[in-house]
């Protein structure tokens, strides 16, 4: 009976040792929203101000889901900003246009892309003292109600490089 309780003992041990070794799943990530849902995360995130005061800004972002479900996007707000609305660039018989995208899924297991050019959110009446080198909050709101808030780093007008770079 003794050599069973310390075989116990020792796997019990192992096991707690284990769990501790850094690489688990759940771990959260530096910086992320903790009322996030589970497996969203936002990489990459990025506003450009505009290169005429009152003119609208564009933000930029990278959107994982490892989650469990594929996610709606329904809403984004940006803070300090009296608006802002999903947008996608499409051509059609040559011509290109604007579009507002209403909702956009994320798939399971794969990274949705906010990039210039293509998609983007158009952030309308942003606050004066919103310059580049500083940072500001946008938060996304999934069908559910289910929201996530991160930081982009605001650049100066027409620096449109990806932050990572």
């Amino acid at each position: 009976m003794k050599k069973f309780l310390v075989s116990m003992a020792l796997g019990a041990t192992i096991i707690g040792l284990s769990a501790c070794n850094g690489n688990d799943a759940e771990t959260p990530v530096e910086n992320a929203d903790p009322d996030a849902p589970a497996g969203i995360s936002v990489e990459n995130a990025r506003l450009i101000l505009p290169p005429v005061s009152g003119n609208p800004a564009a933000a930029y972002f990278d959107i994982t889901n490892n989650g469990e479900k594929t996610m709606v996007i329904r809403a984004v707000s940006v803070a300090g900003a009296e608006s802002a609305a999903m947008h996608q660039v499409s051509s059609w018989e040559g011509k290109e246009s604007m579009d507002d995208i209403f909702q956009l899924n994320v798939p399971i297991g794969e990274t949705v892309k906010f990039t210039p050019g293509e998609r983007h959110v158009m952030v309308m009446g942003l606050a004066d003292n919103a310059k580049a080198g500083d940072e500001i909050e946008v938060t996304l709101t999934f069908a559910g109600g289910d929201k996530i808030s991160f930081p982009a780093e605001i650049h100066a007008a027409g620096d449109d490089r990806e932050a990572d770079e």
